[in-house]
């Protein structure tokens, strides 16, 4: 049974808090787009649900208890607005990226974060086939000392740049958004896989 584009936009947040295989394939269709995926790992652009995965993953390592509550839905037949809330705790380096390389990388800093975005999905076949987002990331940085800098966020980010602590931050969350997105390609050959 095909989910209503409601259910299709939750279904797609539901996957970036958890993760869940399943849900990624049944919801994001095989050449879906994510124009958000600018500052984040390089695997958060594989289309379809891998790239999702991927995304998910990205997020998780760095804000514990992900979670996207919505506000408010529109729809029409093809496309679909959310309204929404990320919520979660920064316990994880949060990396960001530019052209697939080290951005910047903050350290944890035990945070809450939570703040407003709209996403604007299209739908076709029953599933998203292109995702973009207006988000307020001024706000979530400001929550994280980040913008503008608090003392100690800026010496501990200089701290972690000089140390190499960031560059390893961000090659550990490279490859962990690069595993989810593999995750997809094992489950569906579960065989293929060495020992």
């Amino acid at each position: 049974m095909a989910l209503d584009t409601a259910e299709l936009a939750h279904g797609l947040f539901r996957v970036l808090e958890t993760g869940d295989l399943e849900l990624a394939v049944d919801v994001v269709d095989e050449q879906n787009h994510n124009r958000e995926a600018a500052v984040a790992p390089p695997a958060c652009a594989i289309p379809g649900p891998a790239g999702t995965l991927a995304s998910g993953a990205w997020l998780r390592s760095a804000f514990s208890d992900l979670r996207f509550p919505v506000l408010g839905v529109a729809r029409n037949d093809d496309q679909v607005w959310v309204r929404l809330r990320m919520q979660g705790r920064h316990t994880g380096p949060f990396v960001r990226f530019k052209d697939g390389a080290l951005d910047q990388a903050i350290p944890p800093t035990g945070r809450e974060i939570d703040f407003e975005q709209v996403h604007l999905l299209d739908v076709r076949g029953g599933k998203v086939v292109r995702h973009e987002a207006l988000r307020d990331d001024i706000t979530m940085l400001g929550q994280l000392g980040v913008f503008p800098p608090a003392p100690a966020t800026a010496l501990r980010m200089l701290a972690w740049r000089v140390s190499g602590r960031a560059a390893r931050a961000a090659a550990e969350v490279t490859a962990l958004a690069a595993g989810a997105a593999g995750a997809l390609a094992d489950a569906s050959h579960p065989t293929g896989r060495a020992s």
